[in-house]
């Protein structure tokens, strides 16, 4: 069965009395392991030279070396420290960066910290303690622990995003971002300065929806033209429908909310509530990031879930007249308006309100009023009921029984004239298209449930098949009962609806994007701070660059105030909102000194990684976010990087979307603005694969203790109580976490990181079974002792020719290996390793092997295990560190075996096994078969109708 906990003989990795002096044991190994890891750090051995800059010395001796950036996904230091997960994808880029620069490239590997966000903000809470504190001591034991891991970070590279010094630049972008606004003719982000000089000069209107006055921009005044450009911006605040969580006091993301409406922390209530906000205009780049997807080298189901998420569609916007003024909607099947019997809006929809009508009127039905006197109390009762419902949740509910009010008032059809009446219901969302519907039940399955619960009409648009015989119909088929429309196919009535739309005036032809404008304001303490302020006027002005960093303001009060978790109508009281003496400042910024209002929201946890790529390139710049030079050396274009970016991205599949959307997003603005050569951060991307581990559940469905659970029989008790067991990731909610130190105190770091190494290729998932330690273990002492002599600890090697026969093996082994380090499939070269030394333990049973022999299977060991390999390799006589020793090459000559073994069959059976000369022809192969002896007797006396020879395979005798 599968363990998670350590073998219980653990004490046989440690020395016995009987032991030989200089045996390889977890003790000896913990002193070669500390004494290479400090000269590793003392000599600077991964440092990495830049071109140019402060980090370039040194630079002359590689600069004609090919290049690779290699970057893991950095960790949020959490106070349990790294468990035995974390490091496989670590150790995986750390095997795989020894390898690129022992075959001679320059590598950049870095690690740093994403350390803002809501647990040390919590645990602060808890407890009193200021998160930096907390966030702090969790940095130096992810420090300890990576260390120990020997992994060979350049560590003058690394920092904390919670570091002024780095947040000062996310500050930064945030500040270009916001100073920047997307020209669609371009298709890029330009300065805010430049569409002011256009608008100035006459050449450019305000762009659609930006200019609320009804005014030109000659007659605004200062107030109004600054809020134009505040509606042009990257980045502007708005009134949105956001998810607010009462029990945590902070608006949440939507990935930070449960498909039952509830918060992913703390499983409290969330509540959907308008709400103003900032927000960043990603949807300006929707199409480049779904574009450039192809021009990446990521897993084709990251690129699908990027695409789905962004999610393109093309049809039309079609205004529907009311009472209240036009109701937008966006359609995919701008064709089937003719069939629109009745419309619905989201219940957030900002014309709710005015569309609620006093009472109802004479052709409201029954099933339409939801029980209440008016639809005024219809209306506020529904959205009441959902309103702790999230988008998500409303979503999945949507293929359960529709639900919904009529408002009490109508819309006309353009198409028709018809007057439609106009619901609301929960399974149309503000966030997506307009947050209004024409239902078109012929065509949709979701509008027909609705239509049959309330009593609607329905109007088929499109002929389906004689033989269709179910309900809505979305397939191809000619238009029916739509006026001009009829007789056309699907394709050529979307064009003519569409054209018709346009020449009068009732919509327009578009596309339109599932993905949102980013939500990027969270109501918590332990952020980076907005270089925002506020004037007389309310409206927001953005600090100076001399400003920068705007540091967070020590506090003793770090907690957002939470409310009852059923509180929807409380409002967000961020902690920053309570330091009043910092909230409000005299600023000269360059207009004279002025009174202003920081503020009081913190950036989302997301910021920080949005650019931190670009800060491992030139972490010690105090005057730009990076170097030109030195961005354009690790992540410029090339011919087989067209967009860039990172060599080689290594982390889980959970960032597929929401993290890696937003970095490219960022990146694009930067590149936009000329501050990069690269368009996309992250040119190749792996998702590692995830250590699966037991984790156990009591009666109540509760996760226990793992370390805790006894096995008994083939059940599991926790304190006496029967338990299930389950498989899956590792986790603090699981209560199934395992550190490594413990493993690597019983076994040696070498052990450890063989032994993640081993249970696959780096992108397969895999059980943990920790019994299985022990192999990797006693291959390193395998391997030891075919090169040490356990009695006096020196060499027991020879300057002997390797025989052909094991020099074969050696080269056919180096091929190998270095295919399983170029393709991340470290088990492959585990395995051709271990059958190498088997081999030479084999042949050299007393010691003695060829120093020939034994150099190169300690140099392919060497990323896999570098502390012990820069202990062999030292006691071989090189003083200098294997670091950048030359990787072993084979020679093709010798991958090509000198003879093969053919089988020979009678008949199709398989009599004998002949060798020949791996060239051999087929007369010469034949005639090897003639003169072997189980051939002989058993063609003896039978006559050979044919022979069928397959060259280098095999010989068969038809008889």
């Amino acid at each position: 069965m599968t363990s998670n906990t350590r073998p219980a003989a653990v004490g046989s990795a440690n020395a016995t009395d009987d032991a030989p002096p200089f045996r390889y044991t977890a003790q000896l190994a913990e002193k070669i392991e500390t004494s290479w890891q400090e000269r590793w750090e003392r000599d600077g051995t991964f440092d990495t030279p830049n071109p140019t800059g402060p980090l370039s010395a040194g630079f002359e001796t590689v600069a004609d070396r090919p290049r690779a950036y290699v970057m893991d996904m950095f960790p949020y230091p959490s106070g349990a420290g790294l468990h035995v997960g974390h490091p496989l994808g670590y150790i995986g880029t750390d095997a795989y960066t020894r390898y690129l620069r022992m075959s001679g490239t320059n590598v950049l590997h870095p690690m740093g910290f994403d350390a803002f966000g809501l647990p040390a903000e919590q645990y602060a809470v808890q407890t009193g303690q200021h998160p930096r504190i907390t966030t702090d001591a969790n940095i130096a034991e992810y420090r300890r622990q990576l260390r120990r891991l020997g992994l060979g970070f350049d560590s003058r590279r690394t920092f904390a995003t919670t570091d002024p010094e780095y947040y000062r630049w996310t500050q930064w972008i945030f500040l270009q971002i916001f100073d920047s606004w997307y020209d669609v003719e371009a298709d890029k982000a330009r300065p805010v300065a430049e569409l002011i000089a256009e608008l100035d000069a006459g050449t450019r209107l305000p762009g659609p929806g930006t200019n609320p006055f009804g005014k030109r921009w000659a007659e605004l005044d200062a107030v109004q033209r600054r809020q134009v450009i505040d509606n042009h911006r990257l980045v502007y605040r708005s009134r949105s429908v956001v998810n607010w969580c009462p029990g945590l006091g902070t608006v949440l993301a939507d990935e930070e909310v449960t498909a039952d409406g509830r918060s992913e922390r703390g499983n409290f209530p969330v509540f959907r509530k308008p709400l103003l906000q900032w927000m960043m205009r990603i949807t300006a780049y929707a199409d480049r990031l779904a574009r450039d997807l192809d021009l990446i080298d990521w897993p084709e189901n990251v690129r699908t879930m990027q695409r789905n998420w962004i999610g393109k569609s093309t049809g039309a916007h079609i205004g529907f007249a009311s009472a209240a003024g036009d109701i937008e909607v966006f359609t995919t099947r701008p064709d089937t308006m003719f069939g629109a019997t009745y419309m619905v809006l989201a219940p957030e929809h900002p014309l709710v309100d005015a569309l609620s009508a006093d009472s109802w009127p004479d052709t409201a039905k029954p099933a339409w009023t939801g029980g209440h006197d008016t639809p005024r109390d219809a209306v506020a009762a529904y959205r009441a009921s959902i309103a702790g419902r999230s988008d998500l949740e409303r979503q999945a509910g949507a293929a359960k029984e529709k639900t919904g009010v009529f408002t009490g008032s109508f819309a006309t059809n353009p198409a028709n004239g018809a007057e439609l009446p106009i619901f609301i219901a929960d399974y149309v969302l503000m966030g997506y298209g307009t947050g209004a519907i024409m239902a078109v039940p012929g065509q949709d399955e979701r509008d027909w449930e609705f239509a049959e619960i309330f009593d609607l009409p329905i109007i088929r648009t499109v002929q389906p098949p004689e033989d269709f015989d179910g309900k809505a119909y979305g397939g191809e088929g000619p238009a029916i009962n739509s006026s001009f429309l009829d007789g056309k196919g699907v394709a050529a009535a979307k064009a003519a609806i569409v054209a018709w739309l346009e020449e009068y005036g009732h919509g327009r032809g578009a596309v339109t994007y599932r993905v949102r404008d980013w939500l990027f304001s969270r109501q918590r303490y332990w952020g980076e701070p907005f270089p925002i302020v506020y004037d007389d006027t309310g409206l927001p002005v953005a600090l100076p660059d001399s400003m920068l960093p705007l540091e967070l303001p020590d506090t003793n009060d770090f907690s957002p105030k939470s409310f009852a978790p059923d509180d929807a109508g409380s409002e967000p009281e961020p902690p920053l909102g309570r330091l009043t003496d910092w909230v409000n400042v005299t600023l000269d910024l360059g207009d004279g000194p002025k009174r202003y209002r920081r503020e009081t929201n913190t950036m989302p946890n997301w910021a920080g990684s949005c650019w931190y790529e670009l800060r491992y390139l030139d972490p010690t710049n105090t005057e730009q976010v990076v170097d030109p030079e030195v961005e354009r050396y690790w992540m410029g274009p090339t011919a087989d990087r067209p967009a860039g970016g990172v060599g080689l991205y290594v982390g889980g599949v959970e960032h597929a979307v929401l993290h890696l959307l937003y970095a490219r997003f960022w990146h694009k603005v930067l590149f936009d603005l000329g501050y990069l050569s690269s368009s996309e951060p992250f040119h190749r991307l792996i998702n590692q694969g995830y250590l699966q581990l037991p984790a156990y559940t009591n009666a109540n469905g509760f996760y226990v203790e793992a370390a805790e659970v006894e096995e008994r029989d083939g059940e599991f008790y926790y304190r006496g109580e029967r338990v299930n067991q389950e498989f899956g990731k590792i986790g603090k909610s699981l209560k199934n976490v395992i550190t490594p130190d413990q493993f690597i105190a019983d076994y040696s770091t070498d052990t450890f990181r063989l032994f993640e190494m081993f249970g696959g290729p780096l992108v397969q998932s895999r059980p943990w079974d920790a019994k299985a330690i022990v192999g990797p273990y006693r291959l390193l002492q395998r391997v030891w002792r075919a090169v040490i002599d356990e009695e006096s600890g020196v060499p027991h090697i020879s300057d002997e020719p390797v025989p052909d026969e094991l020099n074969r093996l050696l080269h056919k082994t180096i091929h190998a290996v270095r295919d399983g380090y170029e393709t991340l499939r470290f088990n492959t070269s585990i395995a051709r390793i271990t059958e190498l030394n088997n081999a030479i333990v084999q042949a050299y049973p007393a010691g003695g092997a060829p120093r020939a022999l034994a150099e190169p299977m300690v140099l392919m060991l060497a990323p896999l295990a570098p502390h012990i390999a820069e202990e062999l390799w030292s006691r071989l006589g090189h003083a200098e560190s294997l670091a950048w020793q030359a990787f072993p090459a084979a020679d093709p000559v010798l991958l090509v075996d000198e003879t093969v073994d053919v089988p020979v069959q009678v008949n199709g059976k398989v009599r004998s096994v002949v060798s020949v000369p791996a060239d051999a022809d087929a007369a010469t192969m034949q005639a090897a078969a003639r003169a072997d002896a189980k051939i002989v007797a058993a063609l003896d006396g039978r006559e050979v109708k044919r022979v069928i020879t397959v060259p280098g395979r095999l010989v068969n005798f038809v008889v």
